[in-house]
């Protein structure tokens, strides 16, 4: 499912129309991501919790020449699905 498939689908399931379901979509997207680099969880009960994870400098290997090389830090977002969709899933 691409983002407009799920316009299409949330705009069909709330009732709404494309254009306010896009809004919808897109402040959703940027909350998320805004609470995100303030370095705030952003919990969605029986949904999931989105979270950012430091990920610490690494060694790895250039795989067209095999020179090691230094991978640097960073933050990344990670996506933990609550045990109500986990339970969903499973069925």
């Amino acid at each position: 499912m691409n983002k407009t498939d799920l316009i299409n689908a949330m705009a069909a399931e709330a009732g709404l129309s494309k254009s306010d379901t896009t809004k919808a979509l897109t402040a959703f997207e940027s909350i998320v991501a805004d609470s995100l680099k303030r370095g705030e969880d952003v919990l969605l009960v029986g949904f999931g919790t989105f979270t950012v994870v430091e990920r610490a400098e690494r060694q790895g290997r250039n795989p067209a020449t095999g020179e090691t090389i230094t991978i640097p830090a960073a933050r990344q977002a990670k996506f933990k699905a609550g045990k109500p969709l986990r339970d969903a899933l499973k069925q």
